[in-house]
């Protein structure tokens, strides 16, 4: 019995982890959403809306009771934009040019939270490469103190510090230019 009671007591300690890791990763994302401006906001909900079934449902009836009107399909409304509808053609042209300007300011802001992100993900790998390049040491300290076999030549190339810098740059020449 203490075996289904130890994986529970585990799962319990994993899931605490599991919940302060969301609960931080929610707090960031809180963070981020709160600190848009008033345009970002604004940008934000209109680039939402425009992706919405709601957005094309309107516009699909808008157009359809405009082009109505204007063909004489309503005869008690006066035509004010007859075939081949230039205003029509105007005014979806205006919209584009302002939905086209929300979506990228959205998604701009999008591109700086990923940024920040990836920013945010480079620092937790780059700590966990100092950690573990530490352990590696330790462990091998603790197998030297011990008289245990020397370390293979992997492991004692791994605990050696990785050198960023050199890997960046390395990894830039290596890459295509766009």
């Amino acid at each position: 019995m203490a075996g289904p009671l130890s994986i529970k007591s585990q799962s319990a300690r994993i899931s605490d982890a599991i919940r302060r890791n969301i609960d931080t990763v929610t707090k960031l994302e809180e963070d981020f959403l709160q600190s848009r401006s008033v345009t970002e906001r604004l940008a934000d909900t209109i680039g939402s809306f425009t992706g919405s079934l709601r957005f094309v449902a309107l516009h699909a009836a808008v157009y359809s009771v405009w082009i109505a009107i204007n063909l004489g399909a309503l005869p008690f409304i006066p035509r004010f934009d007859p075939y081949p509808f230039l205003l029509l053609s105007v005014v979806v042209s205006i919209e584009a040019i302002f939905l086209s300007t929300f979506v990228l300011m959205k998604q701009n802001r999008m591109s700086r939270r990923e940024e920040l992100r990836a920013h945010l993900d480079l620092q937790i790998n780059l700590l966990s490469e100092r950690e573990m390049t530490l352990v590696l040491q330790m462990l091998q300290g603790i197998s030297e103190r011990l008289g245990m076999p020397a370390a293979t030549e992997q492991v004692q190339e791994l605990s050696e510090v990785t050198p960023v810098d050199a890997l960046g740059q390395a990894l830039r020449e290596k890459l295509p230019e766009e």
